[in-house]
């Protein structure tokens, strides 16, 4: 059995958890400067999250501050996917 990253890439990540559509598009919303990690906006895709970090993300109708809770393996289910954060904020929905 494969233990389990430390760290992940922050798109891969977002895409894992159902944040953005596409691996791509999760890369372009950090490209665009809209995902800070731990209060810092996050510079690359491929800057490396791991658990405990706080993300906080301006998508185009609300902004969601999110704990991860998990680094995913795959891209599954809305339901696996929303166990791999906790909401702690944001507005809009």
């Amino acid at each position: 059995m494969n233990a389990a990253p430390a760290r992940q890439r922050l798109d891969k990540w977002l895409w894992y958890a159902r944040m953005a559509r596409t691996r791509s598009a999760a890369a372009r919303l950090v490209s665009e400067g809209a995902v800070r990690v731990n209060g810092v906006r996050a510079d690359a895709p491929a800057r490396a999250v791991k658990v405990g970090d706080v993300l906080t993300l301006a998508l185009p109708h609300a902004t969601r501050v999110v704990a991860i809770r998990d680094l995913g393996e795959r891209r599954g289910p809305a339901l696996e996917a929303a166990g791999l954060y906790d909401d702690i904020g944001g507005s809009g929905d």
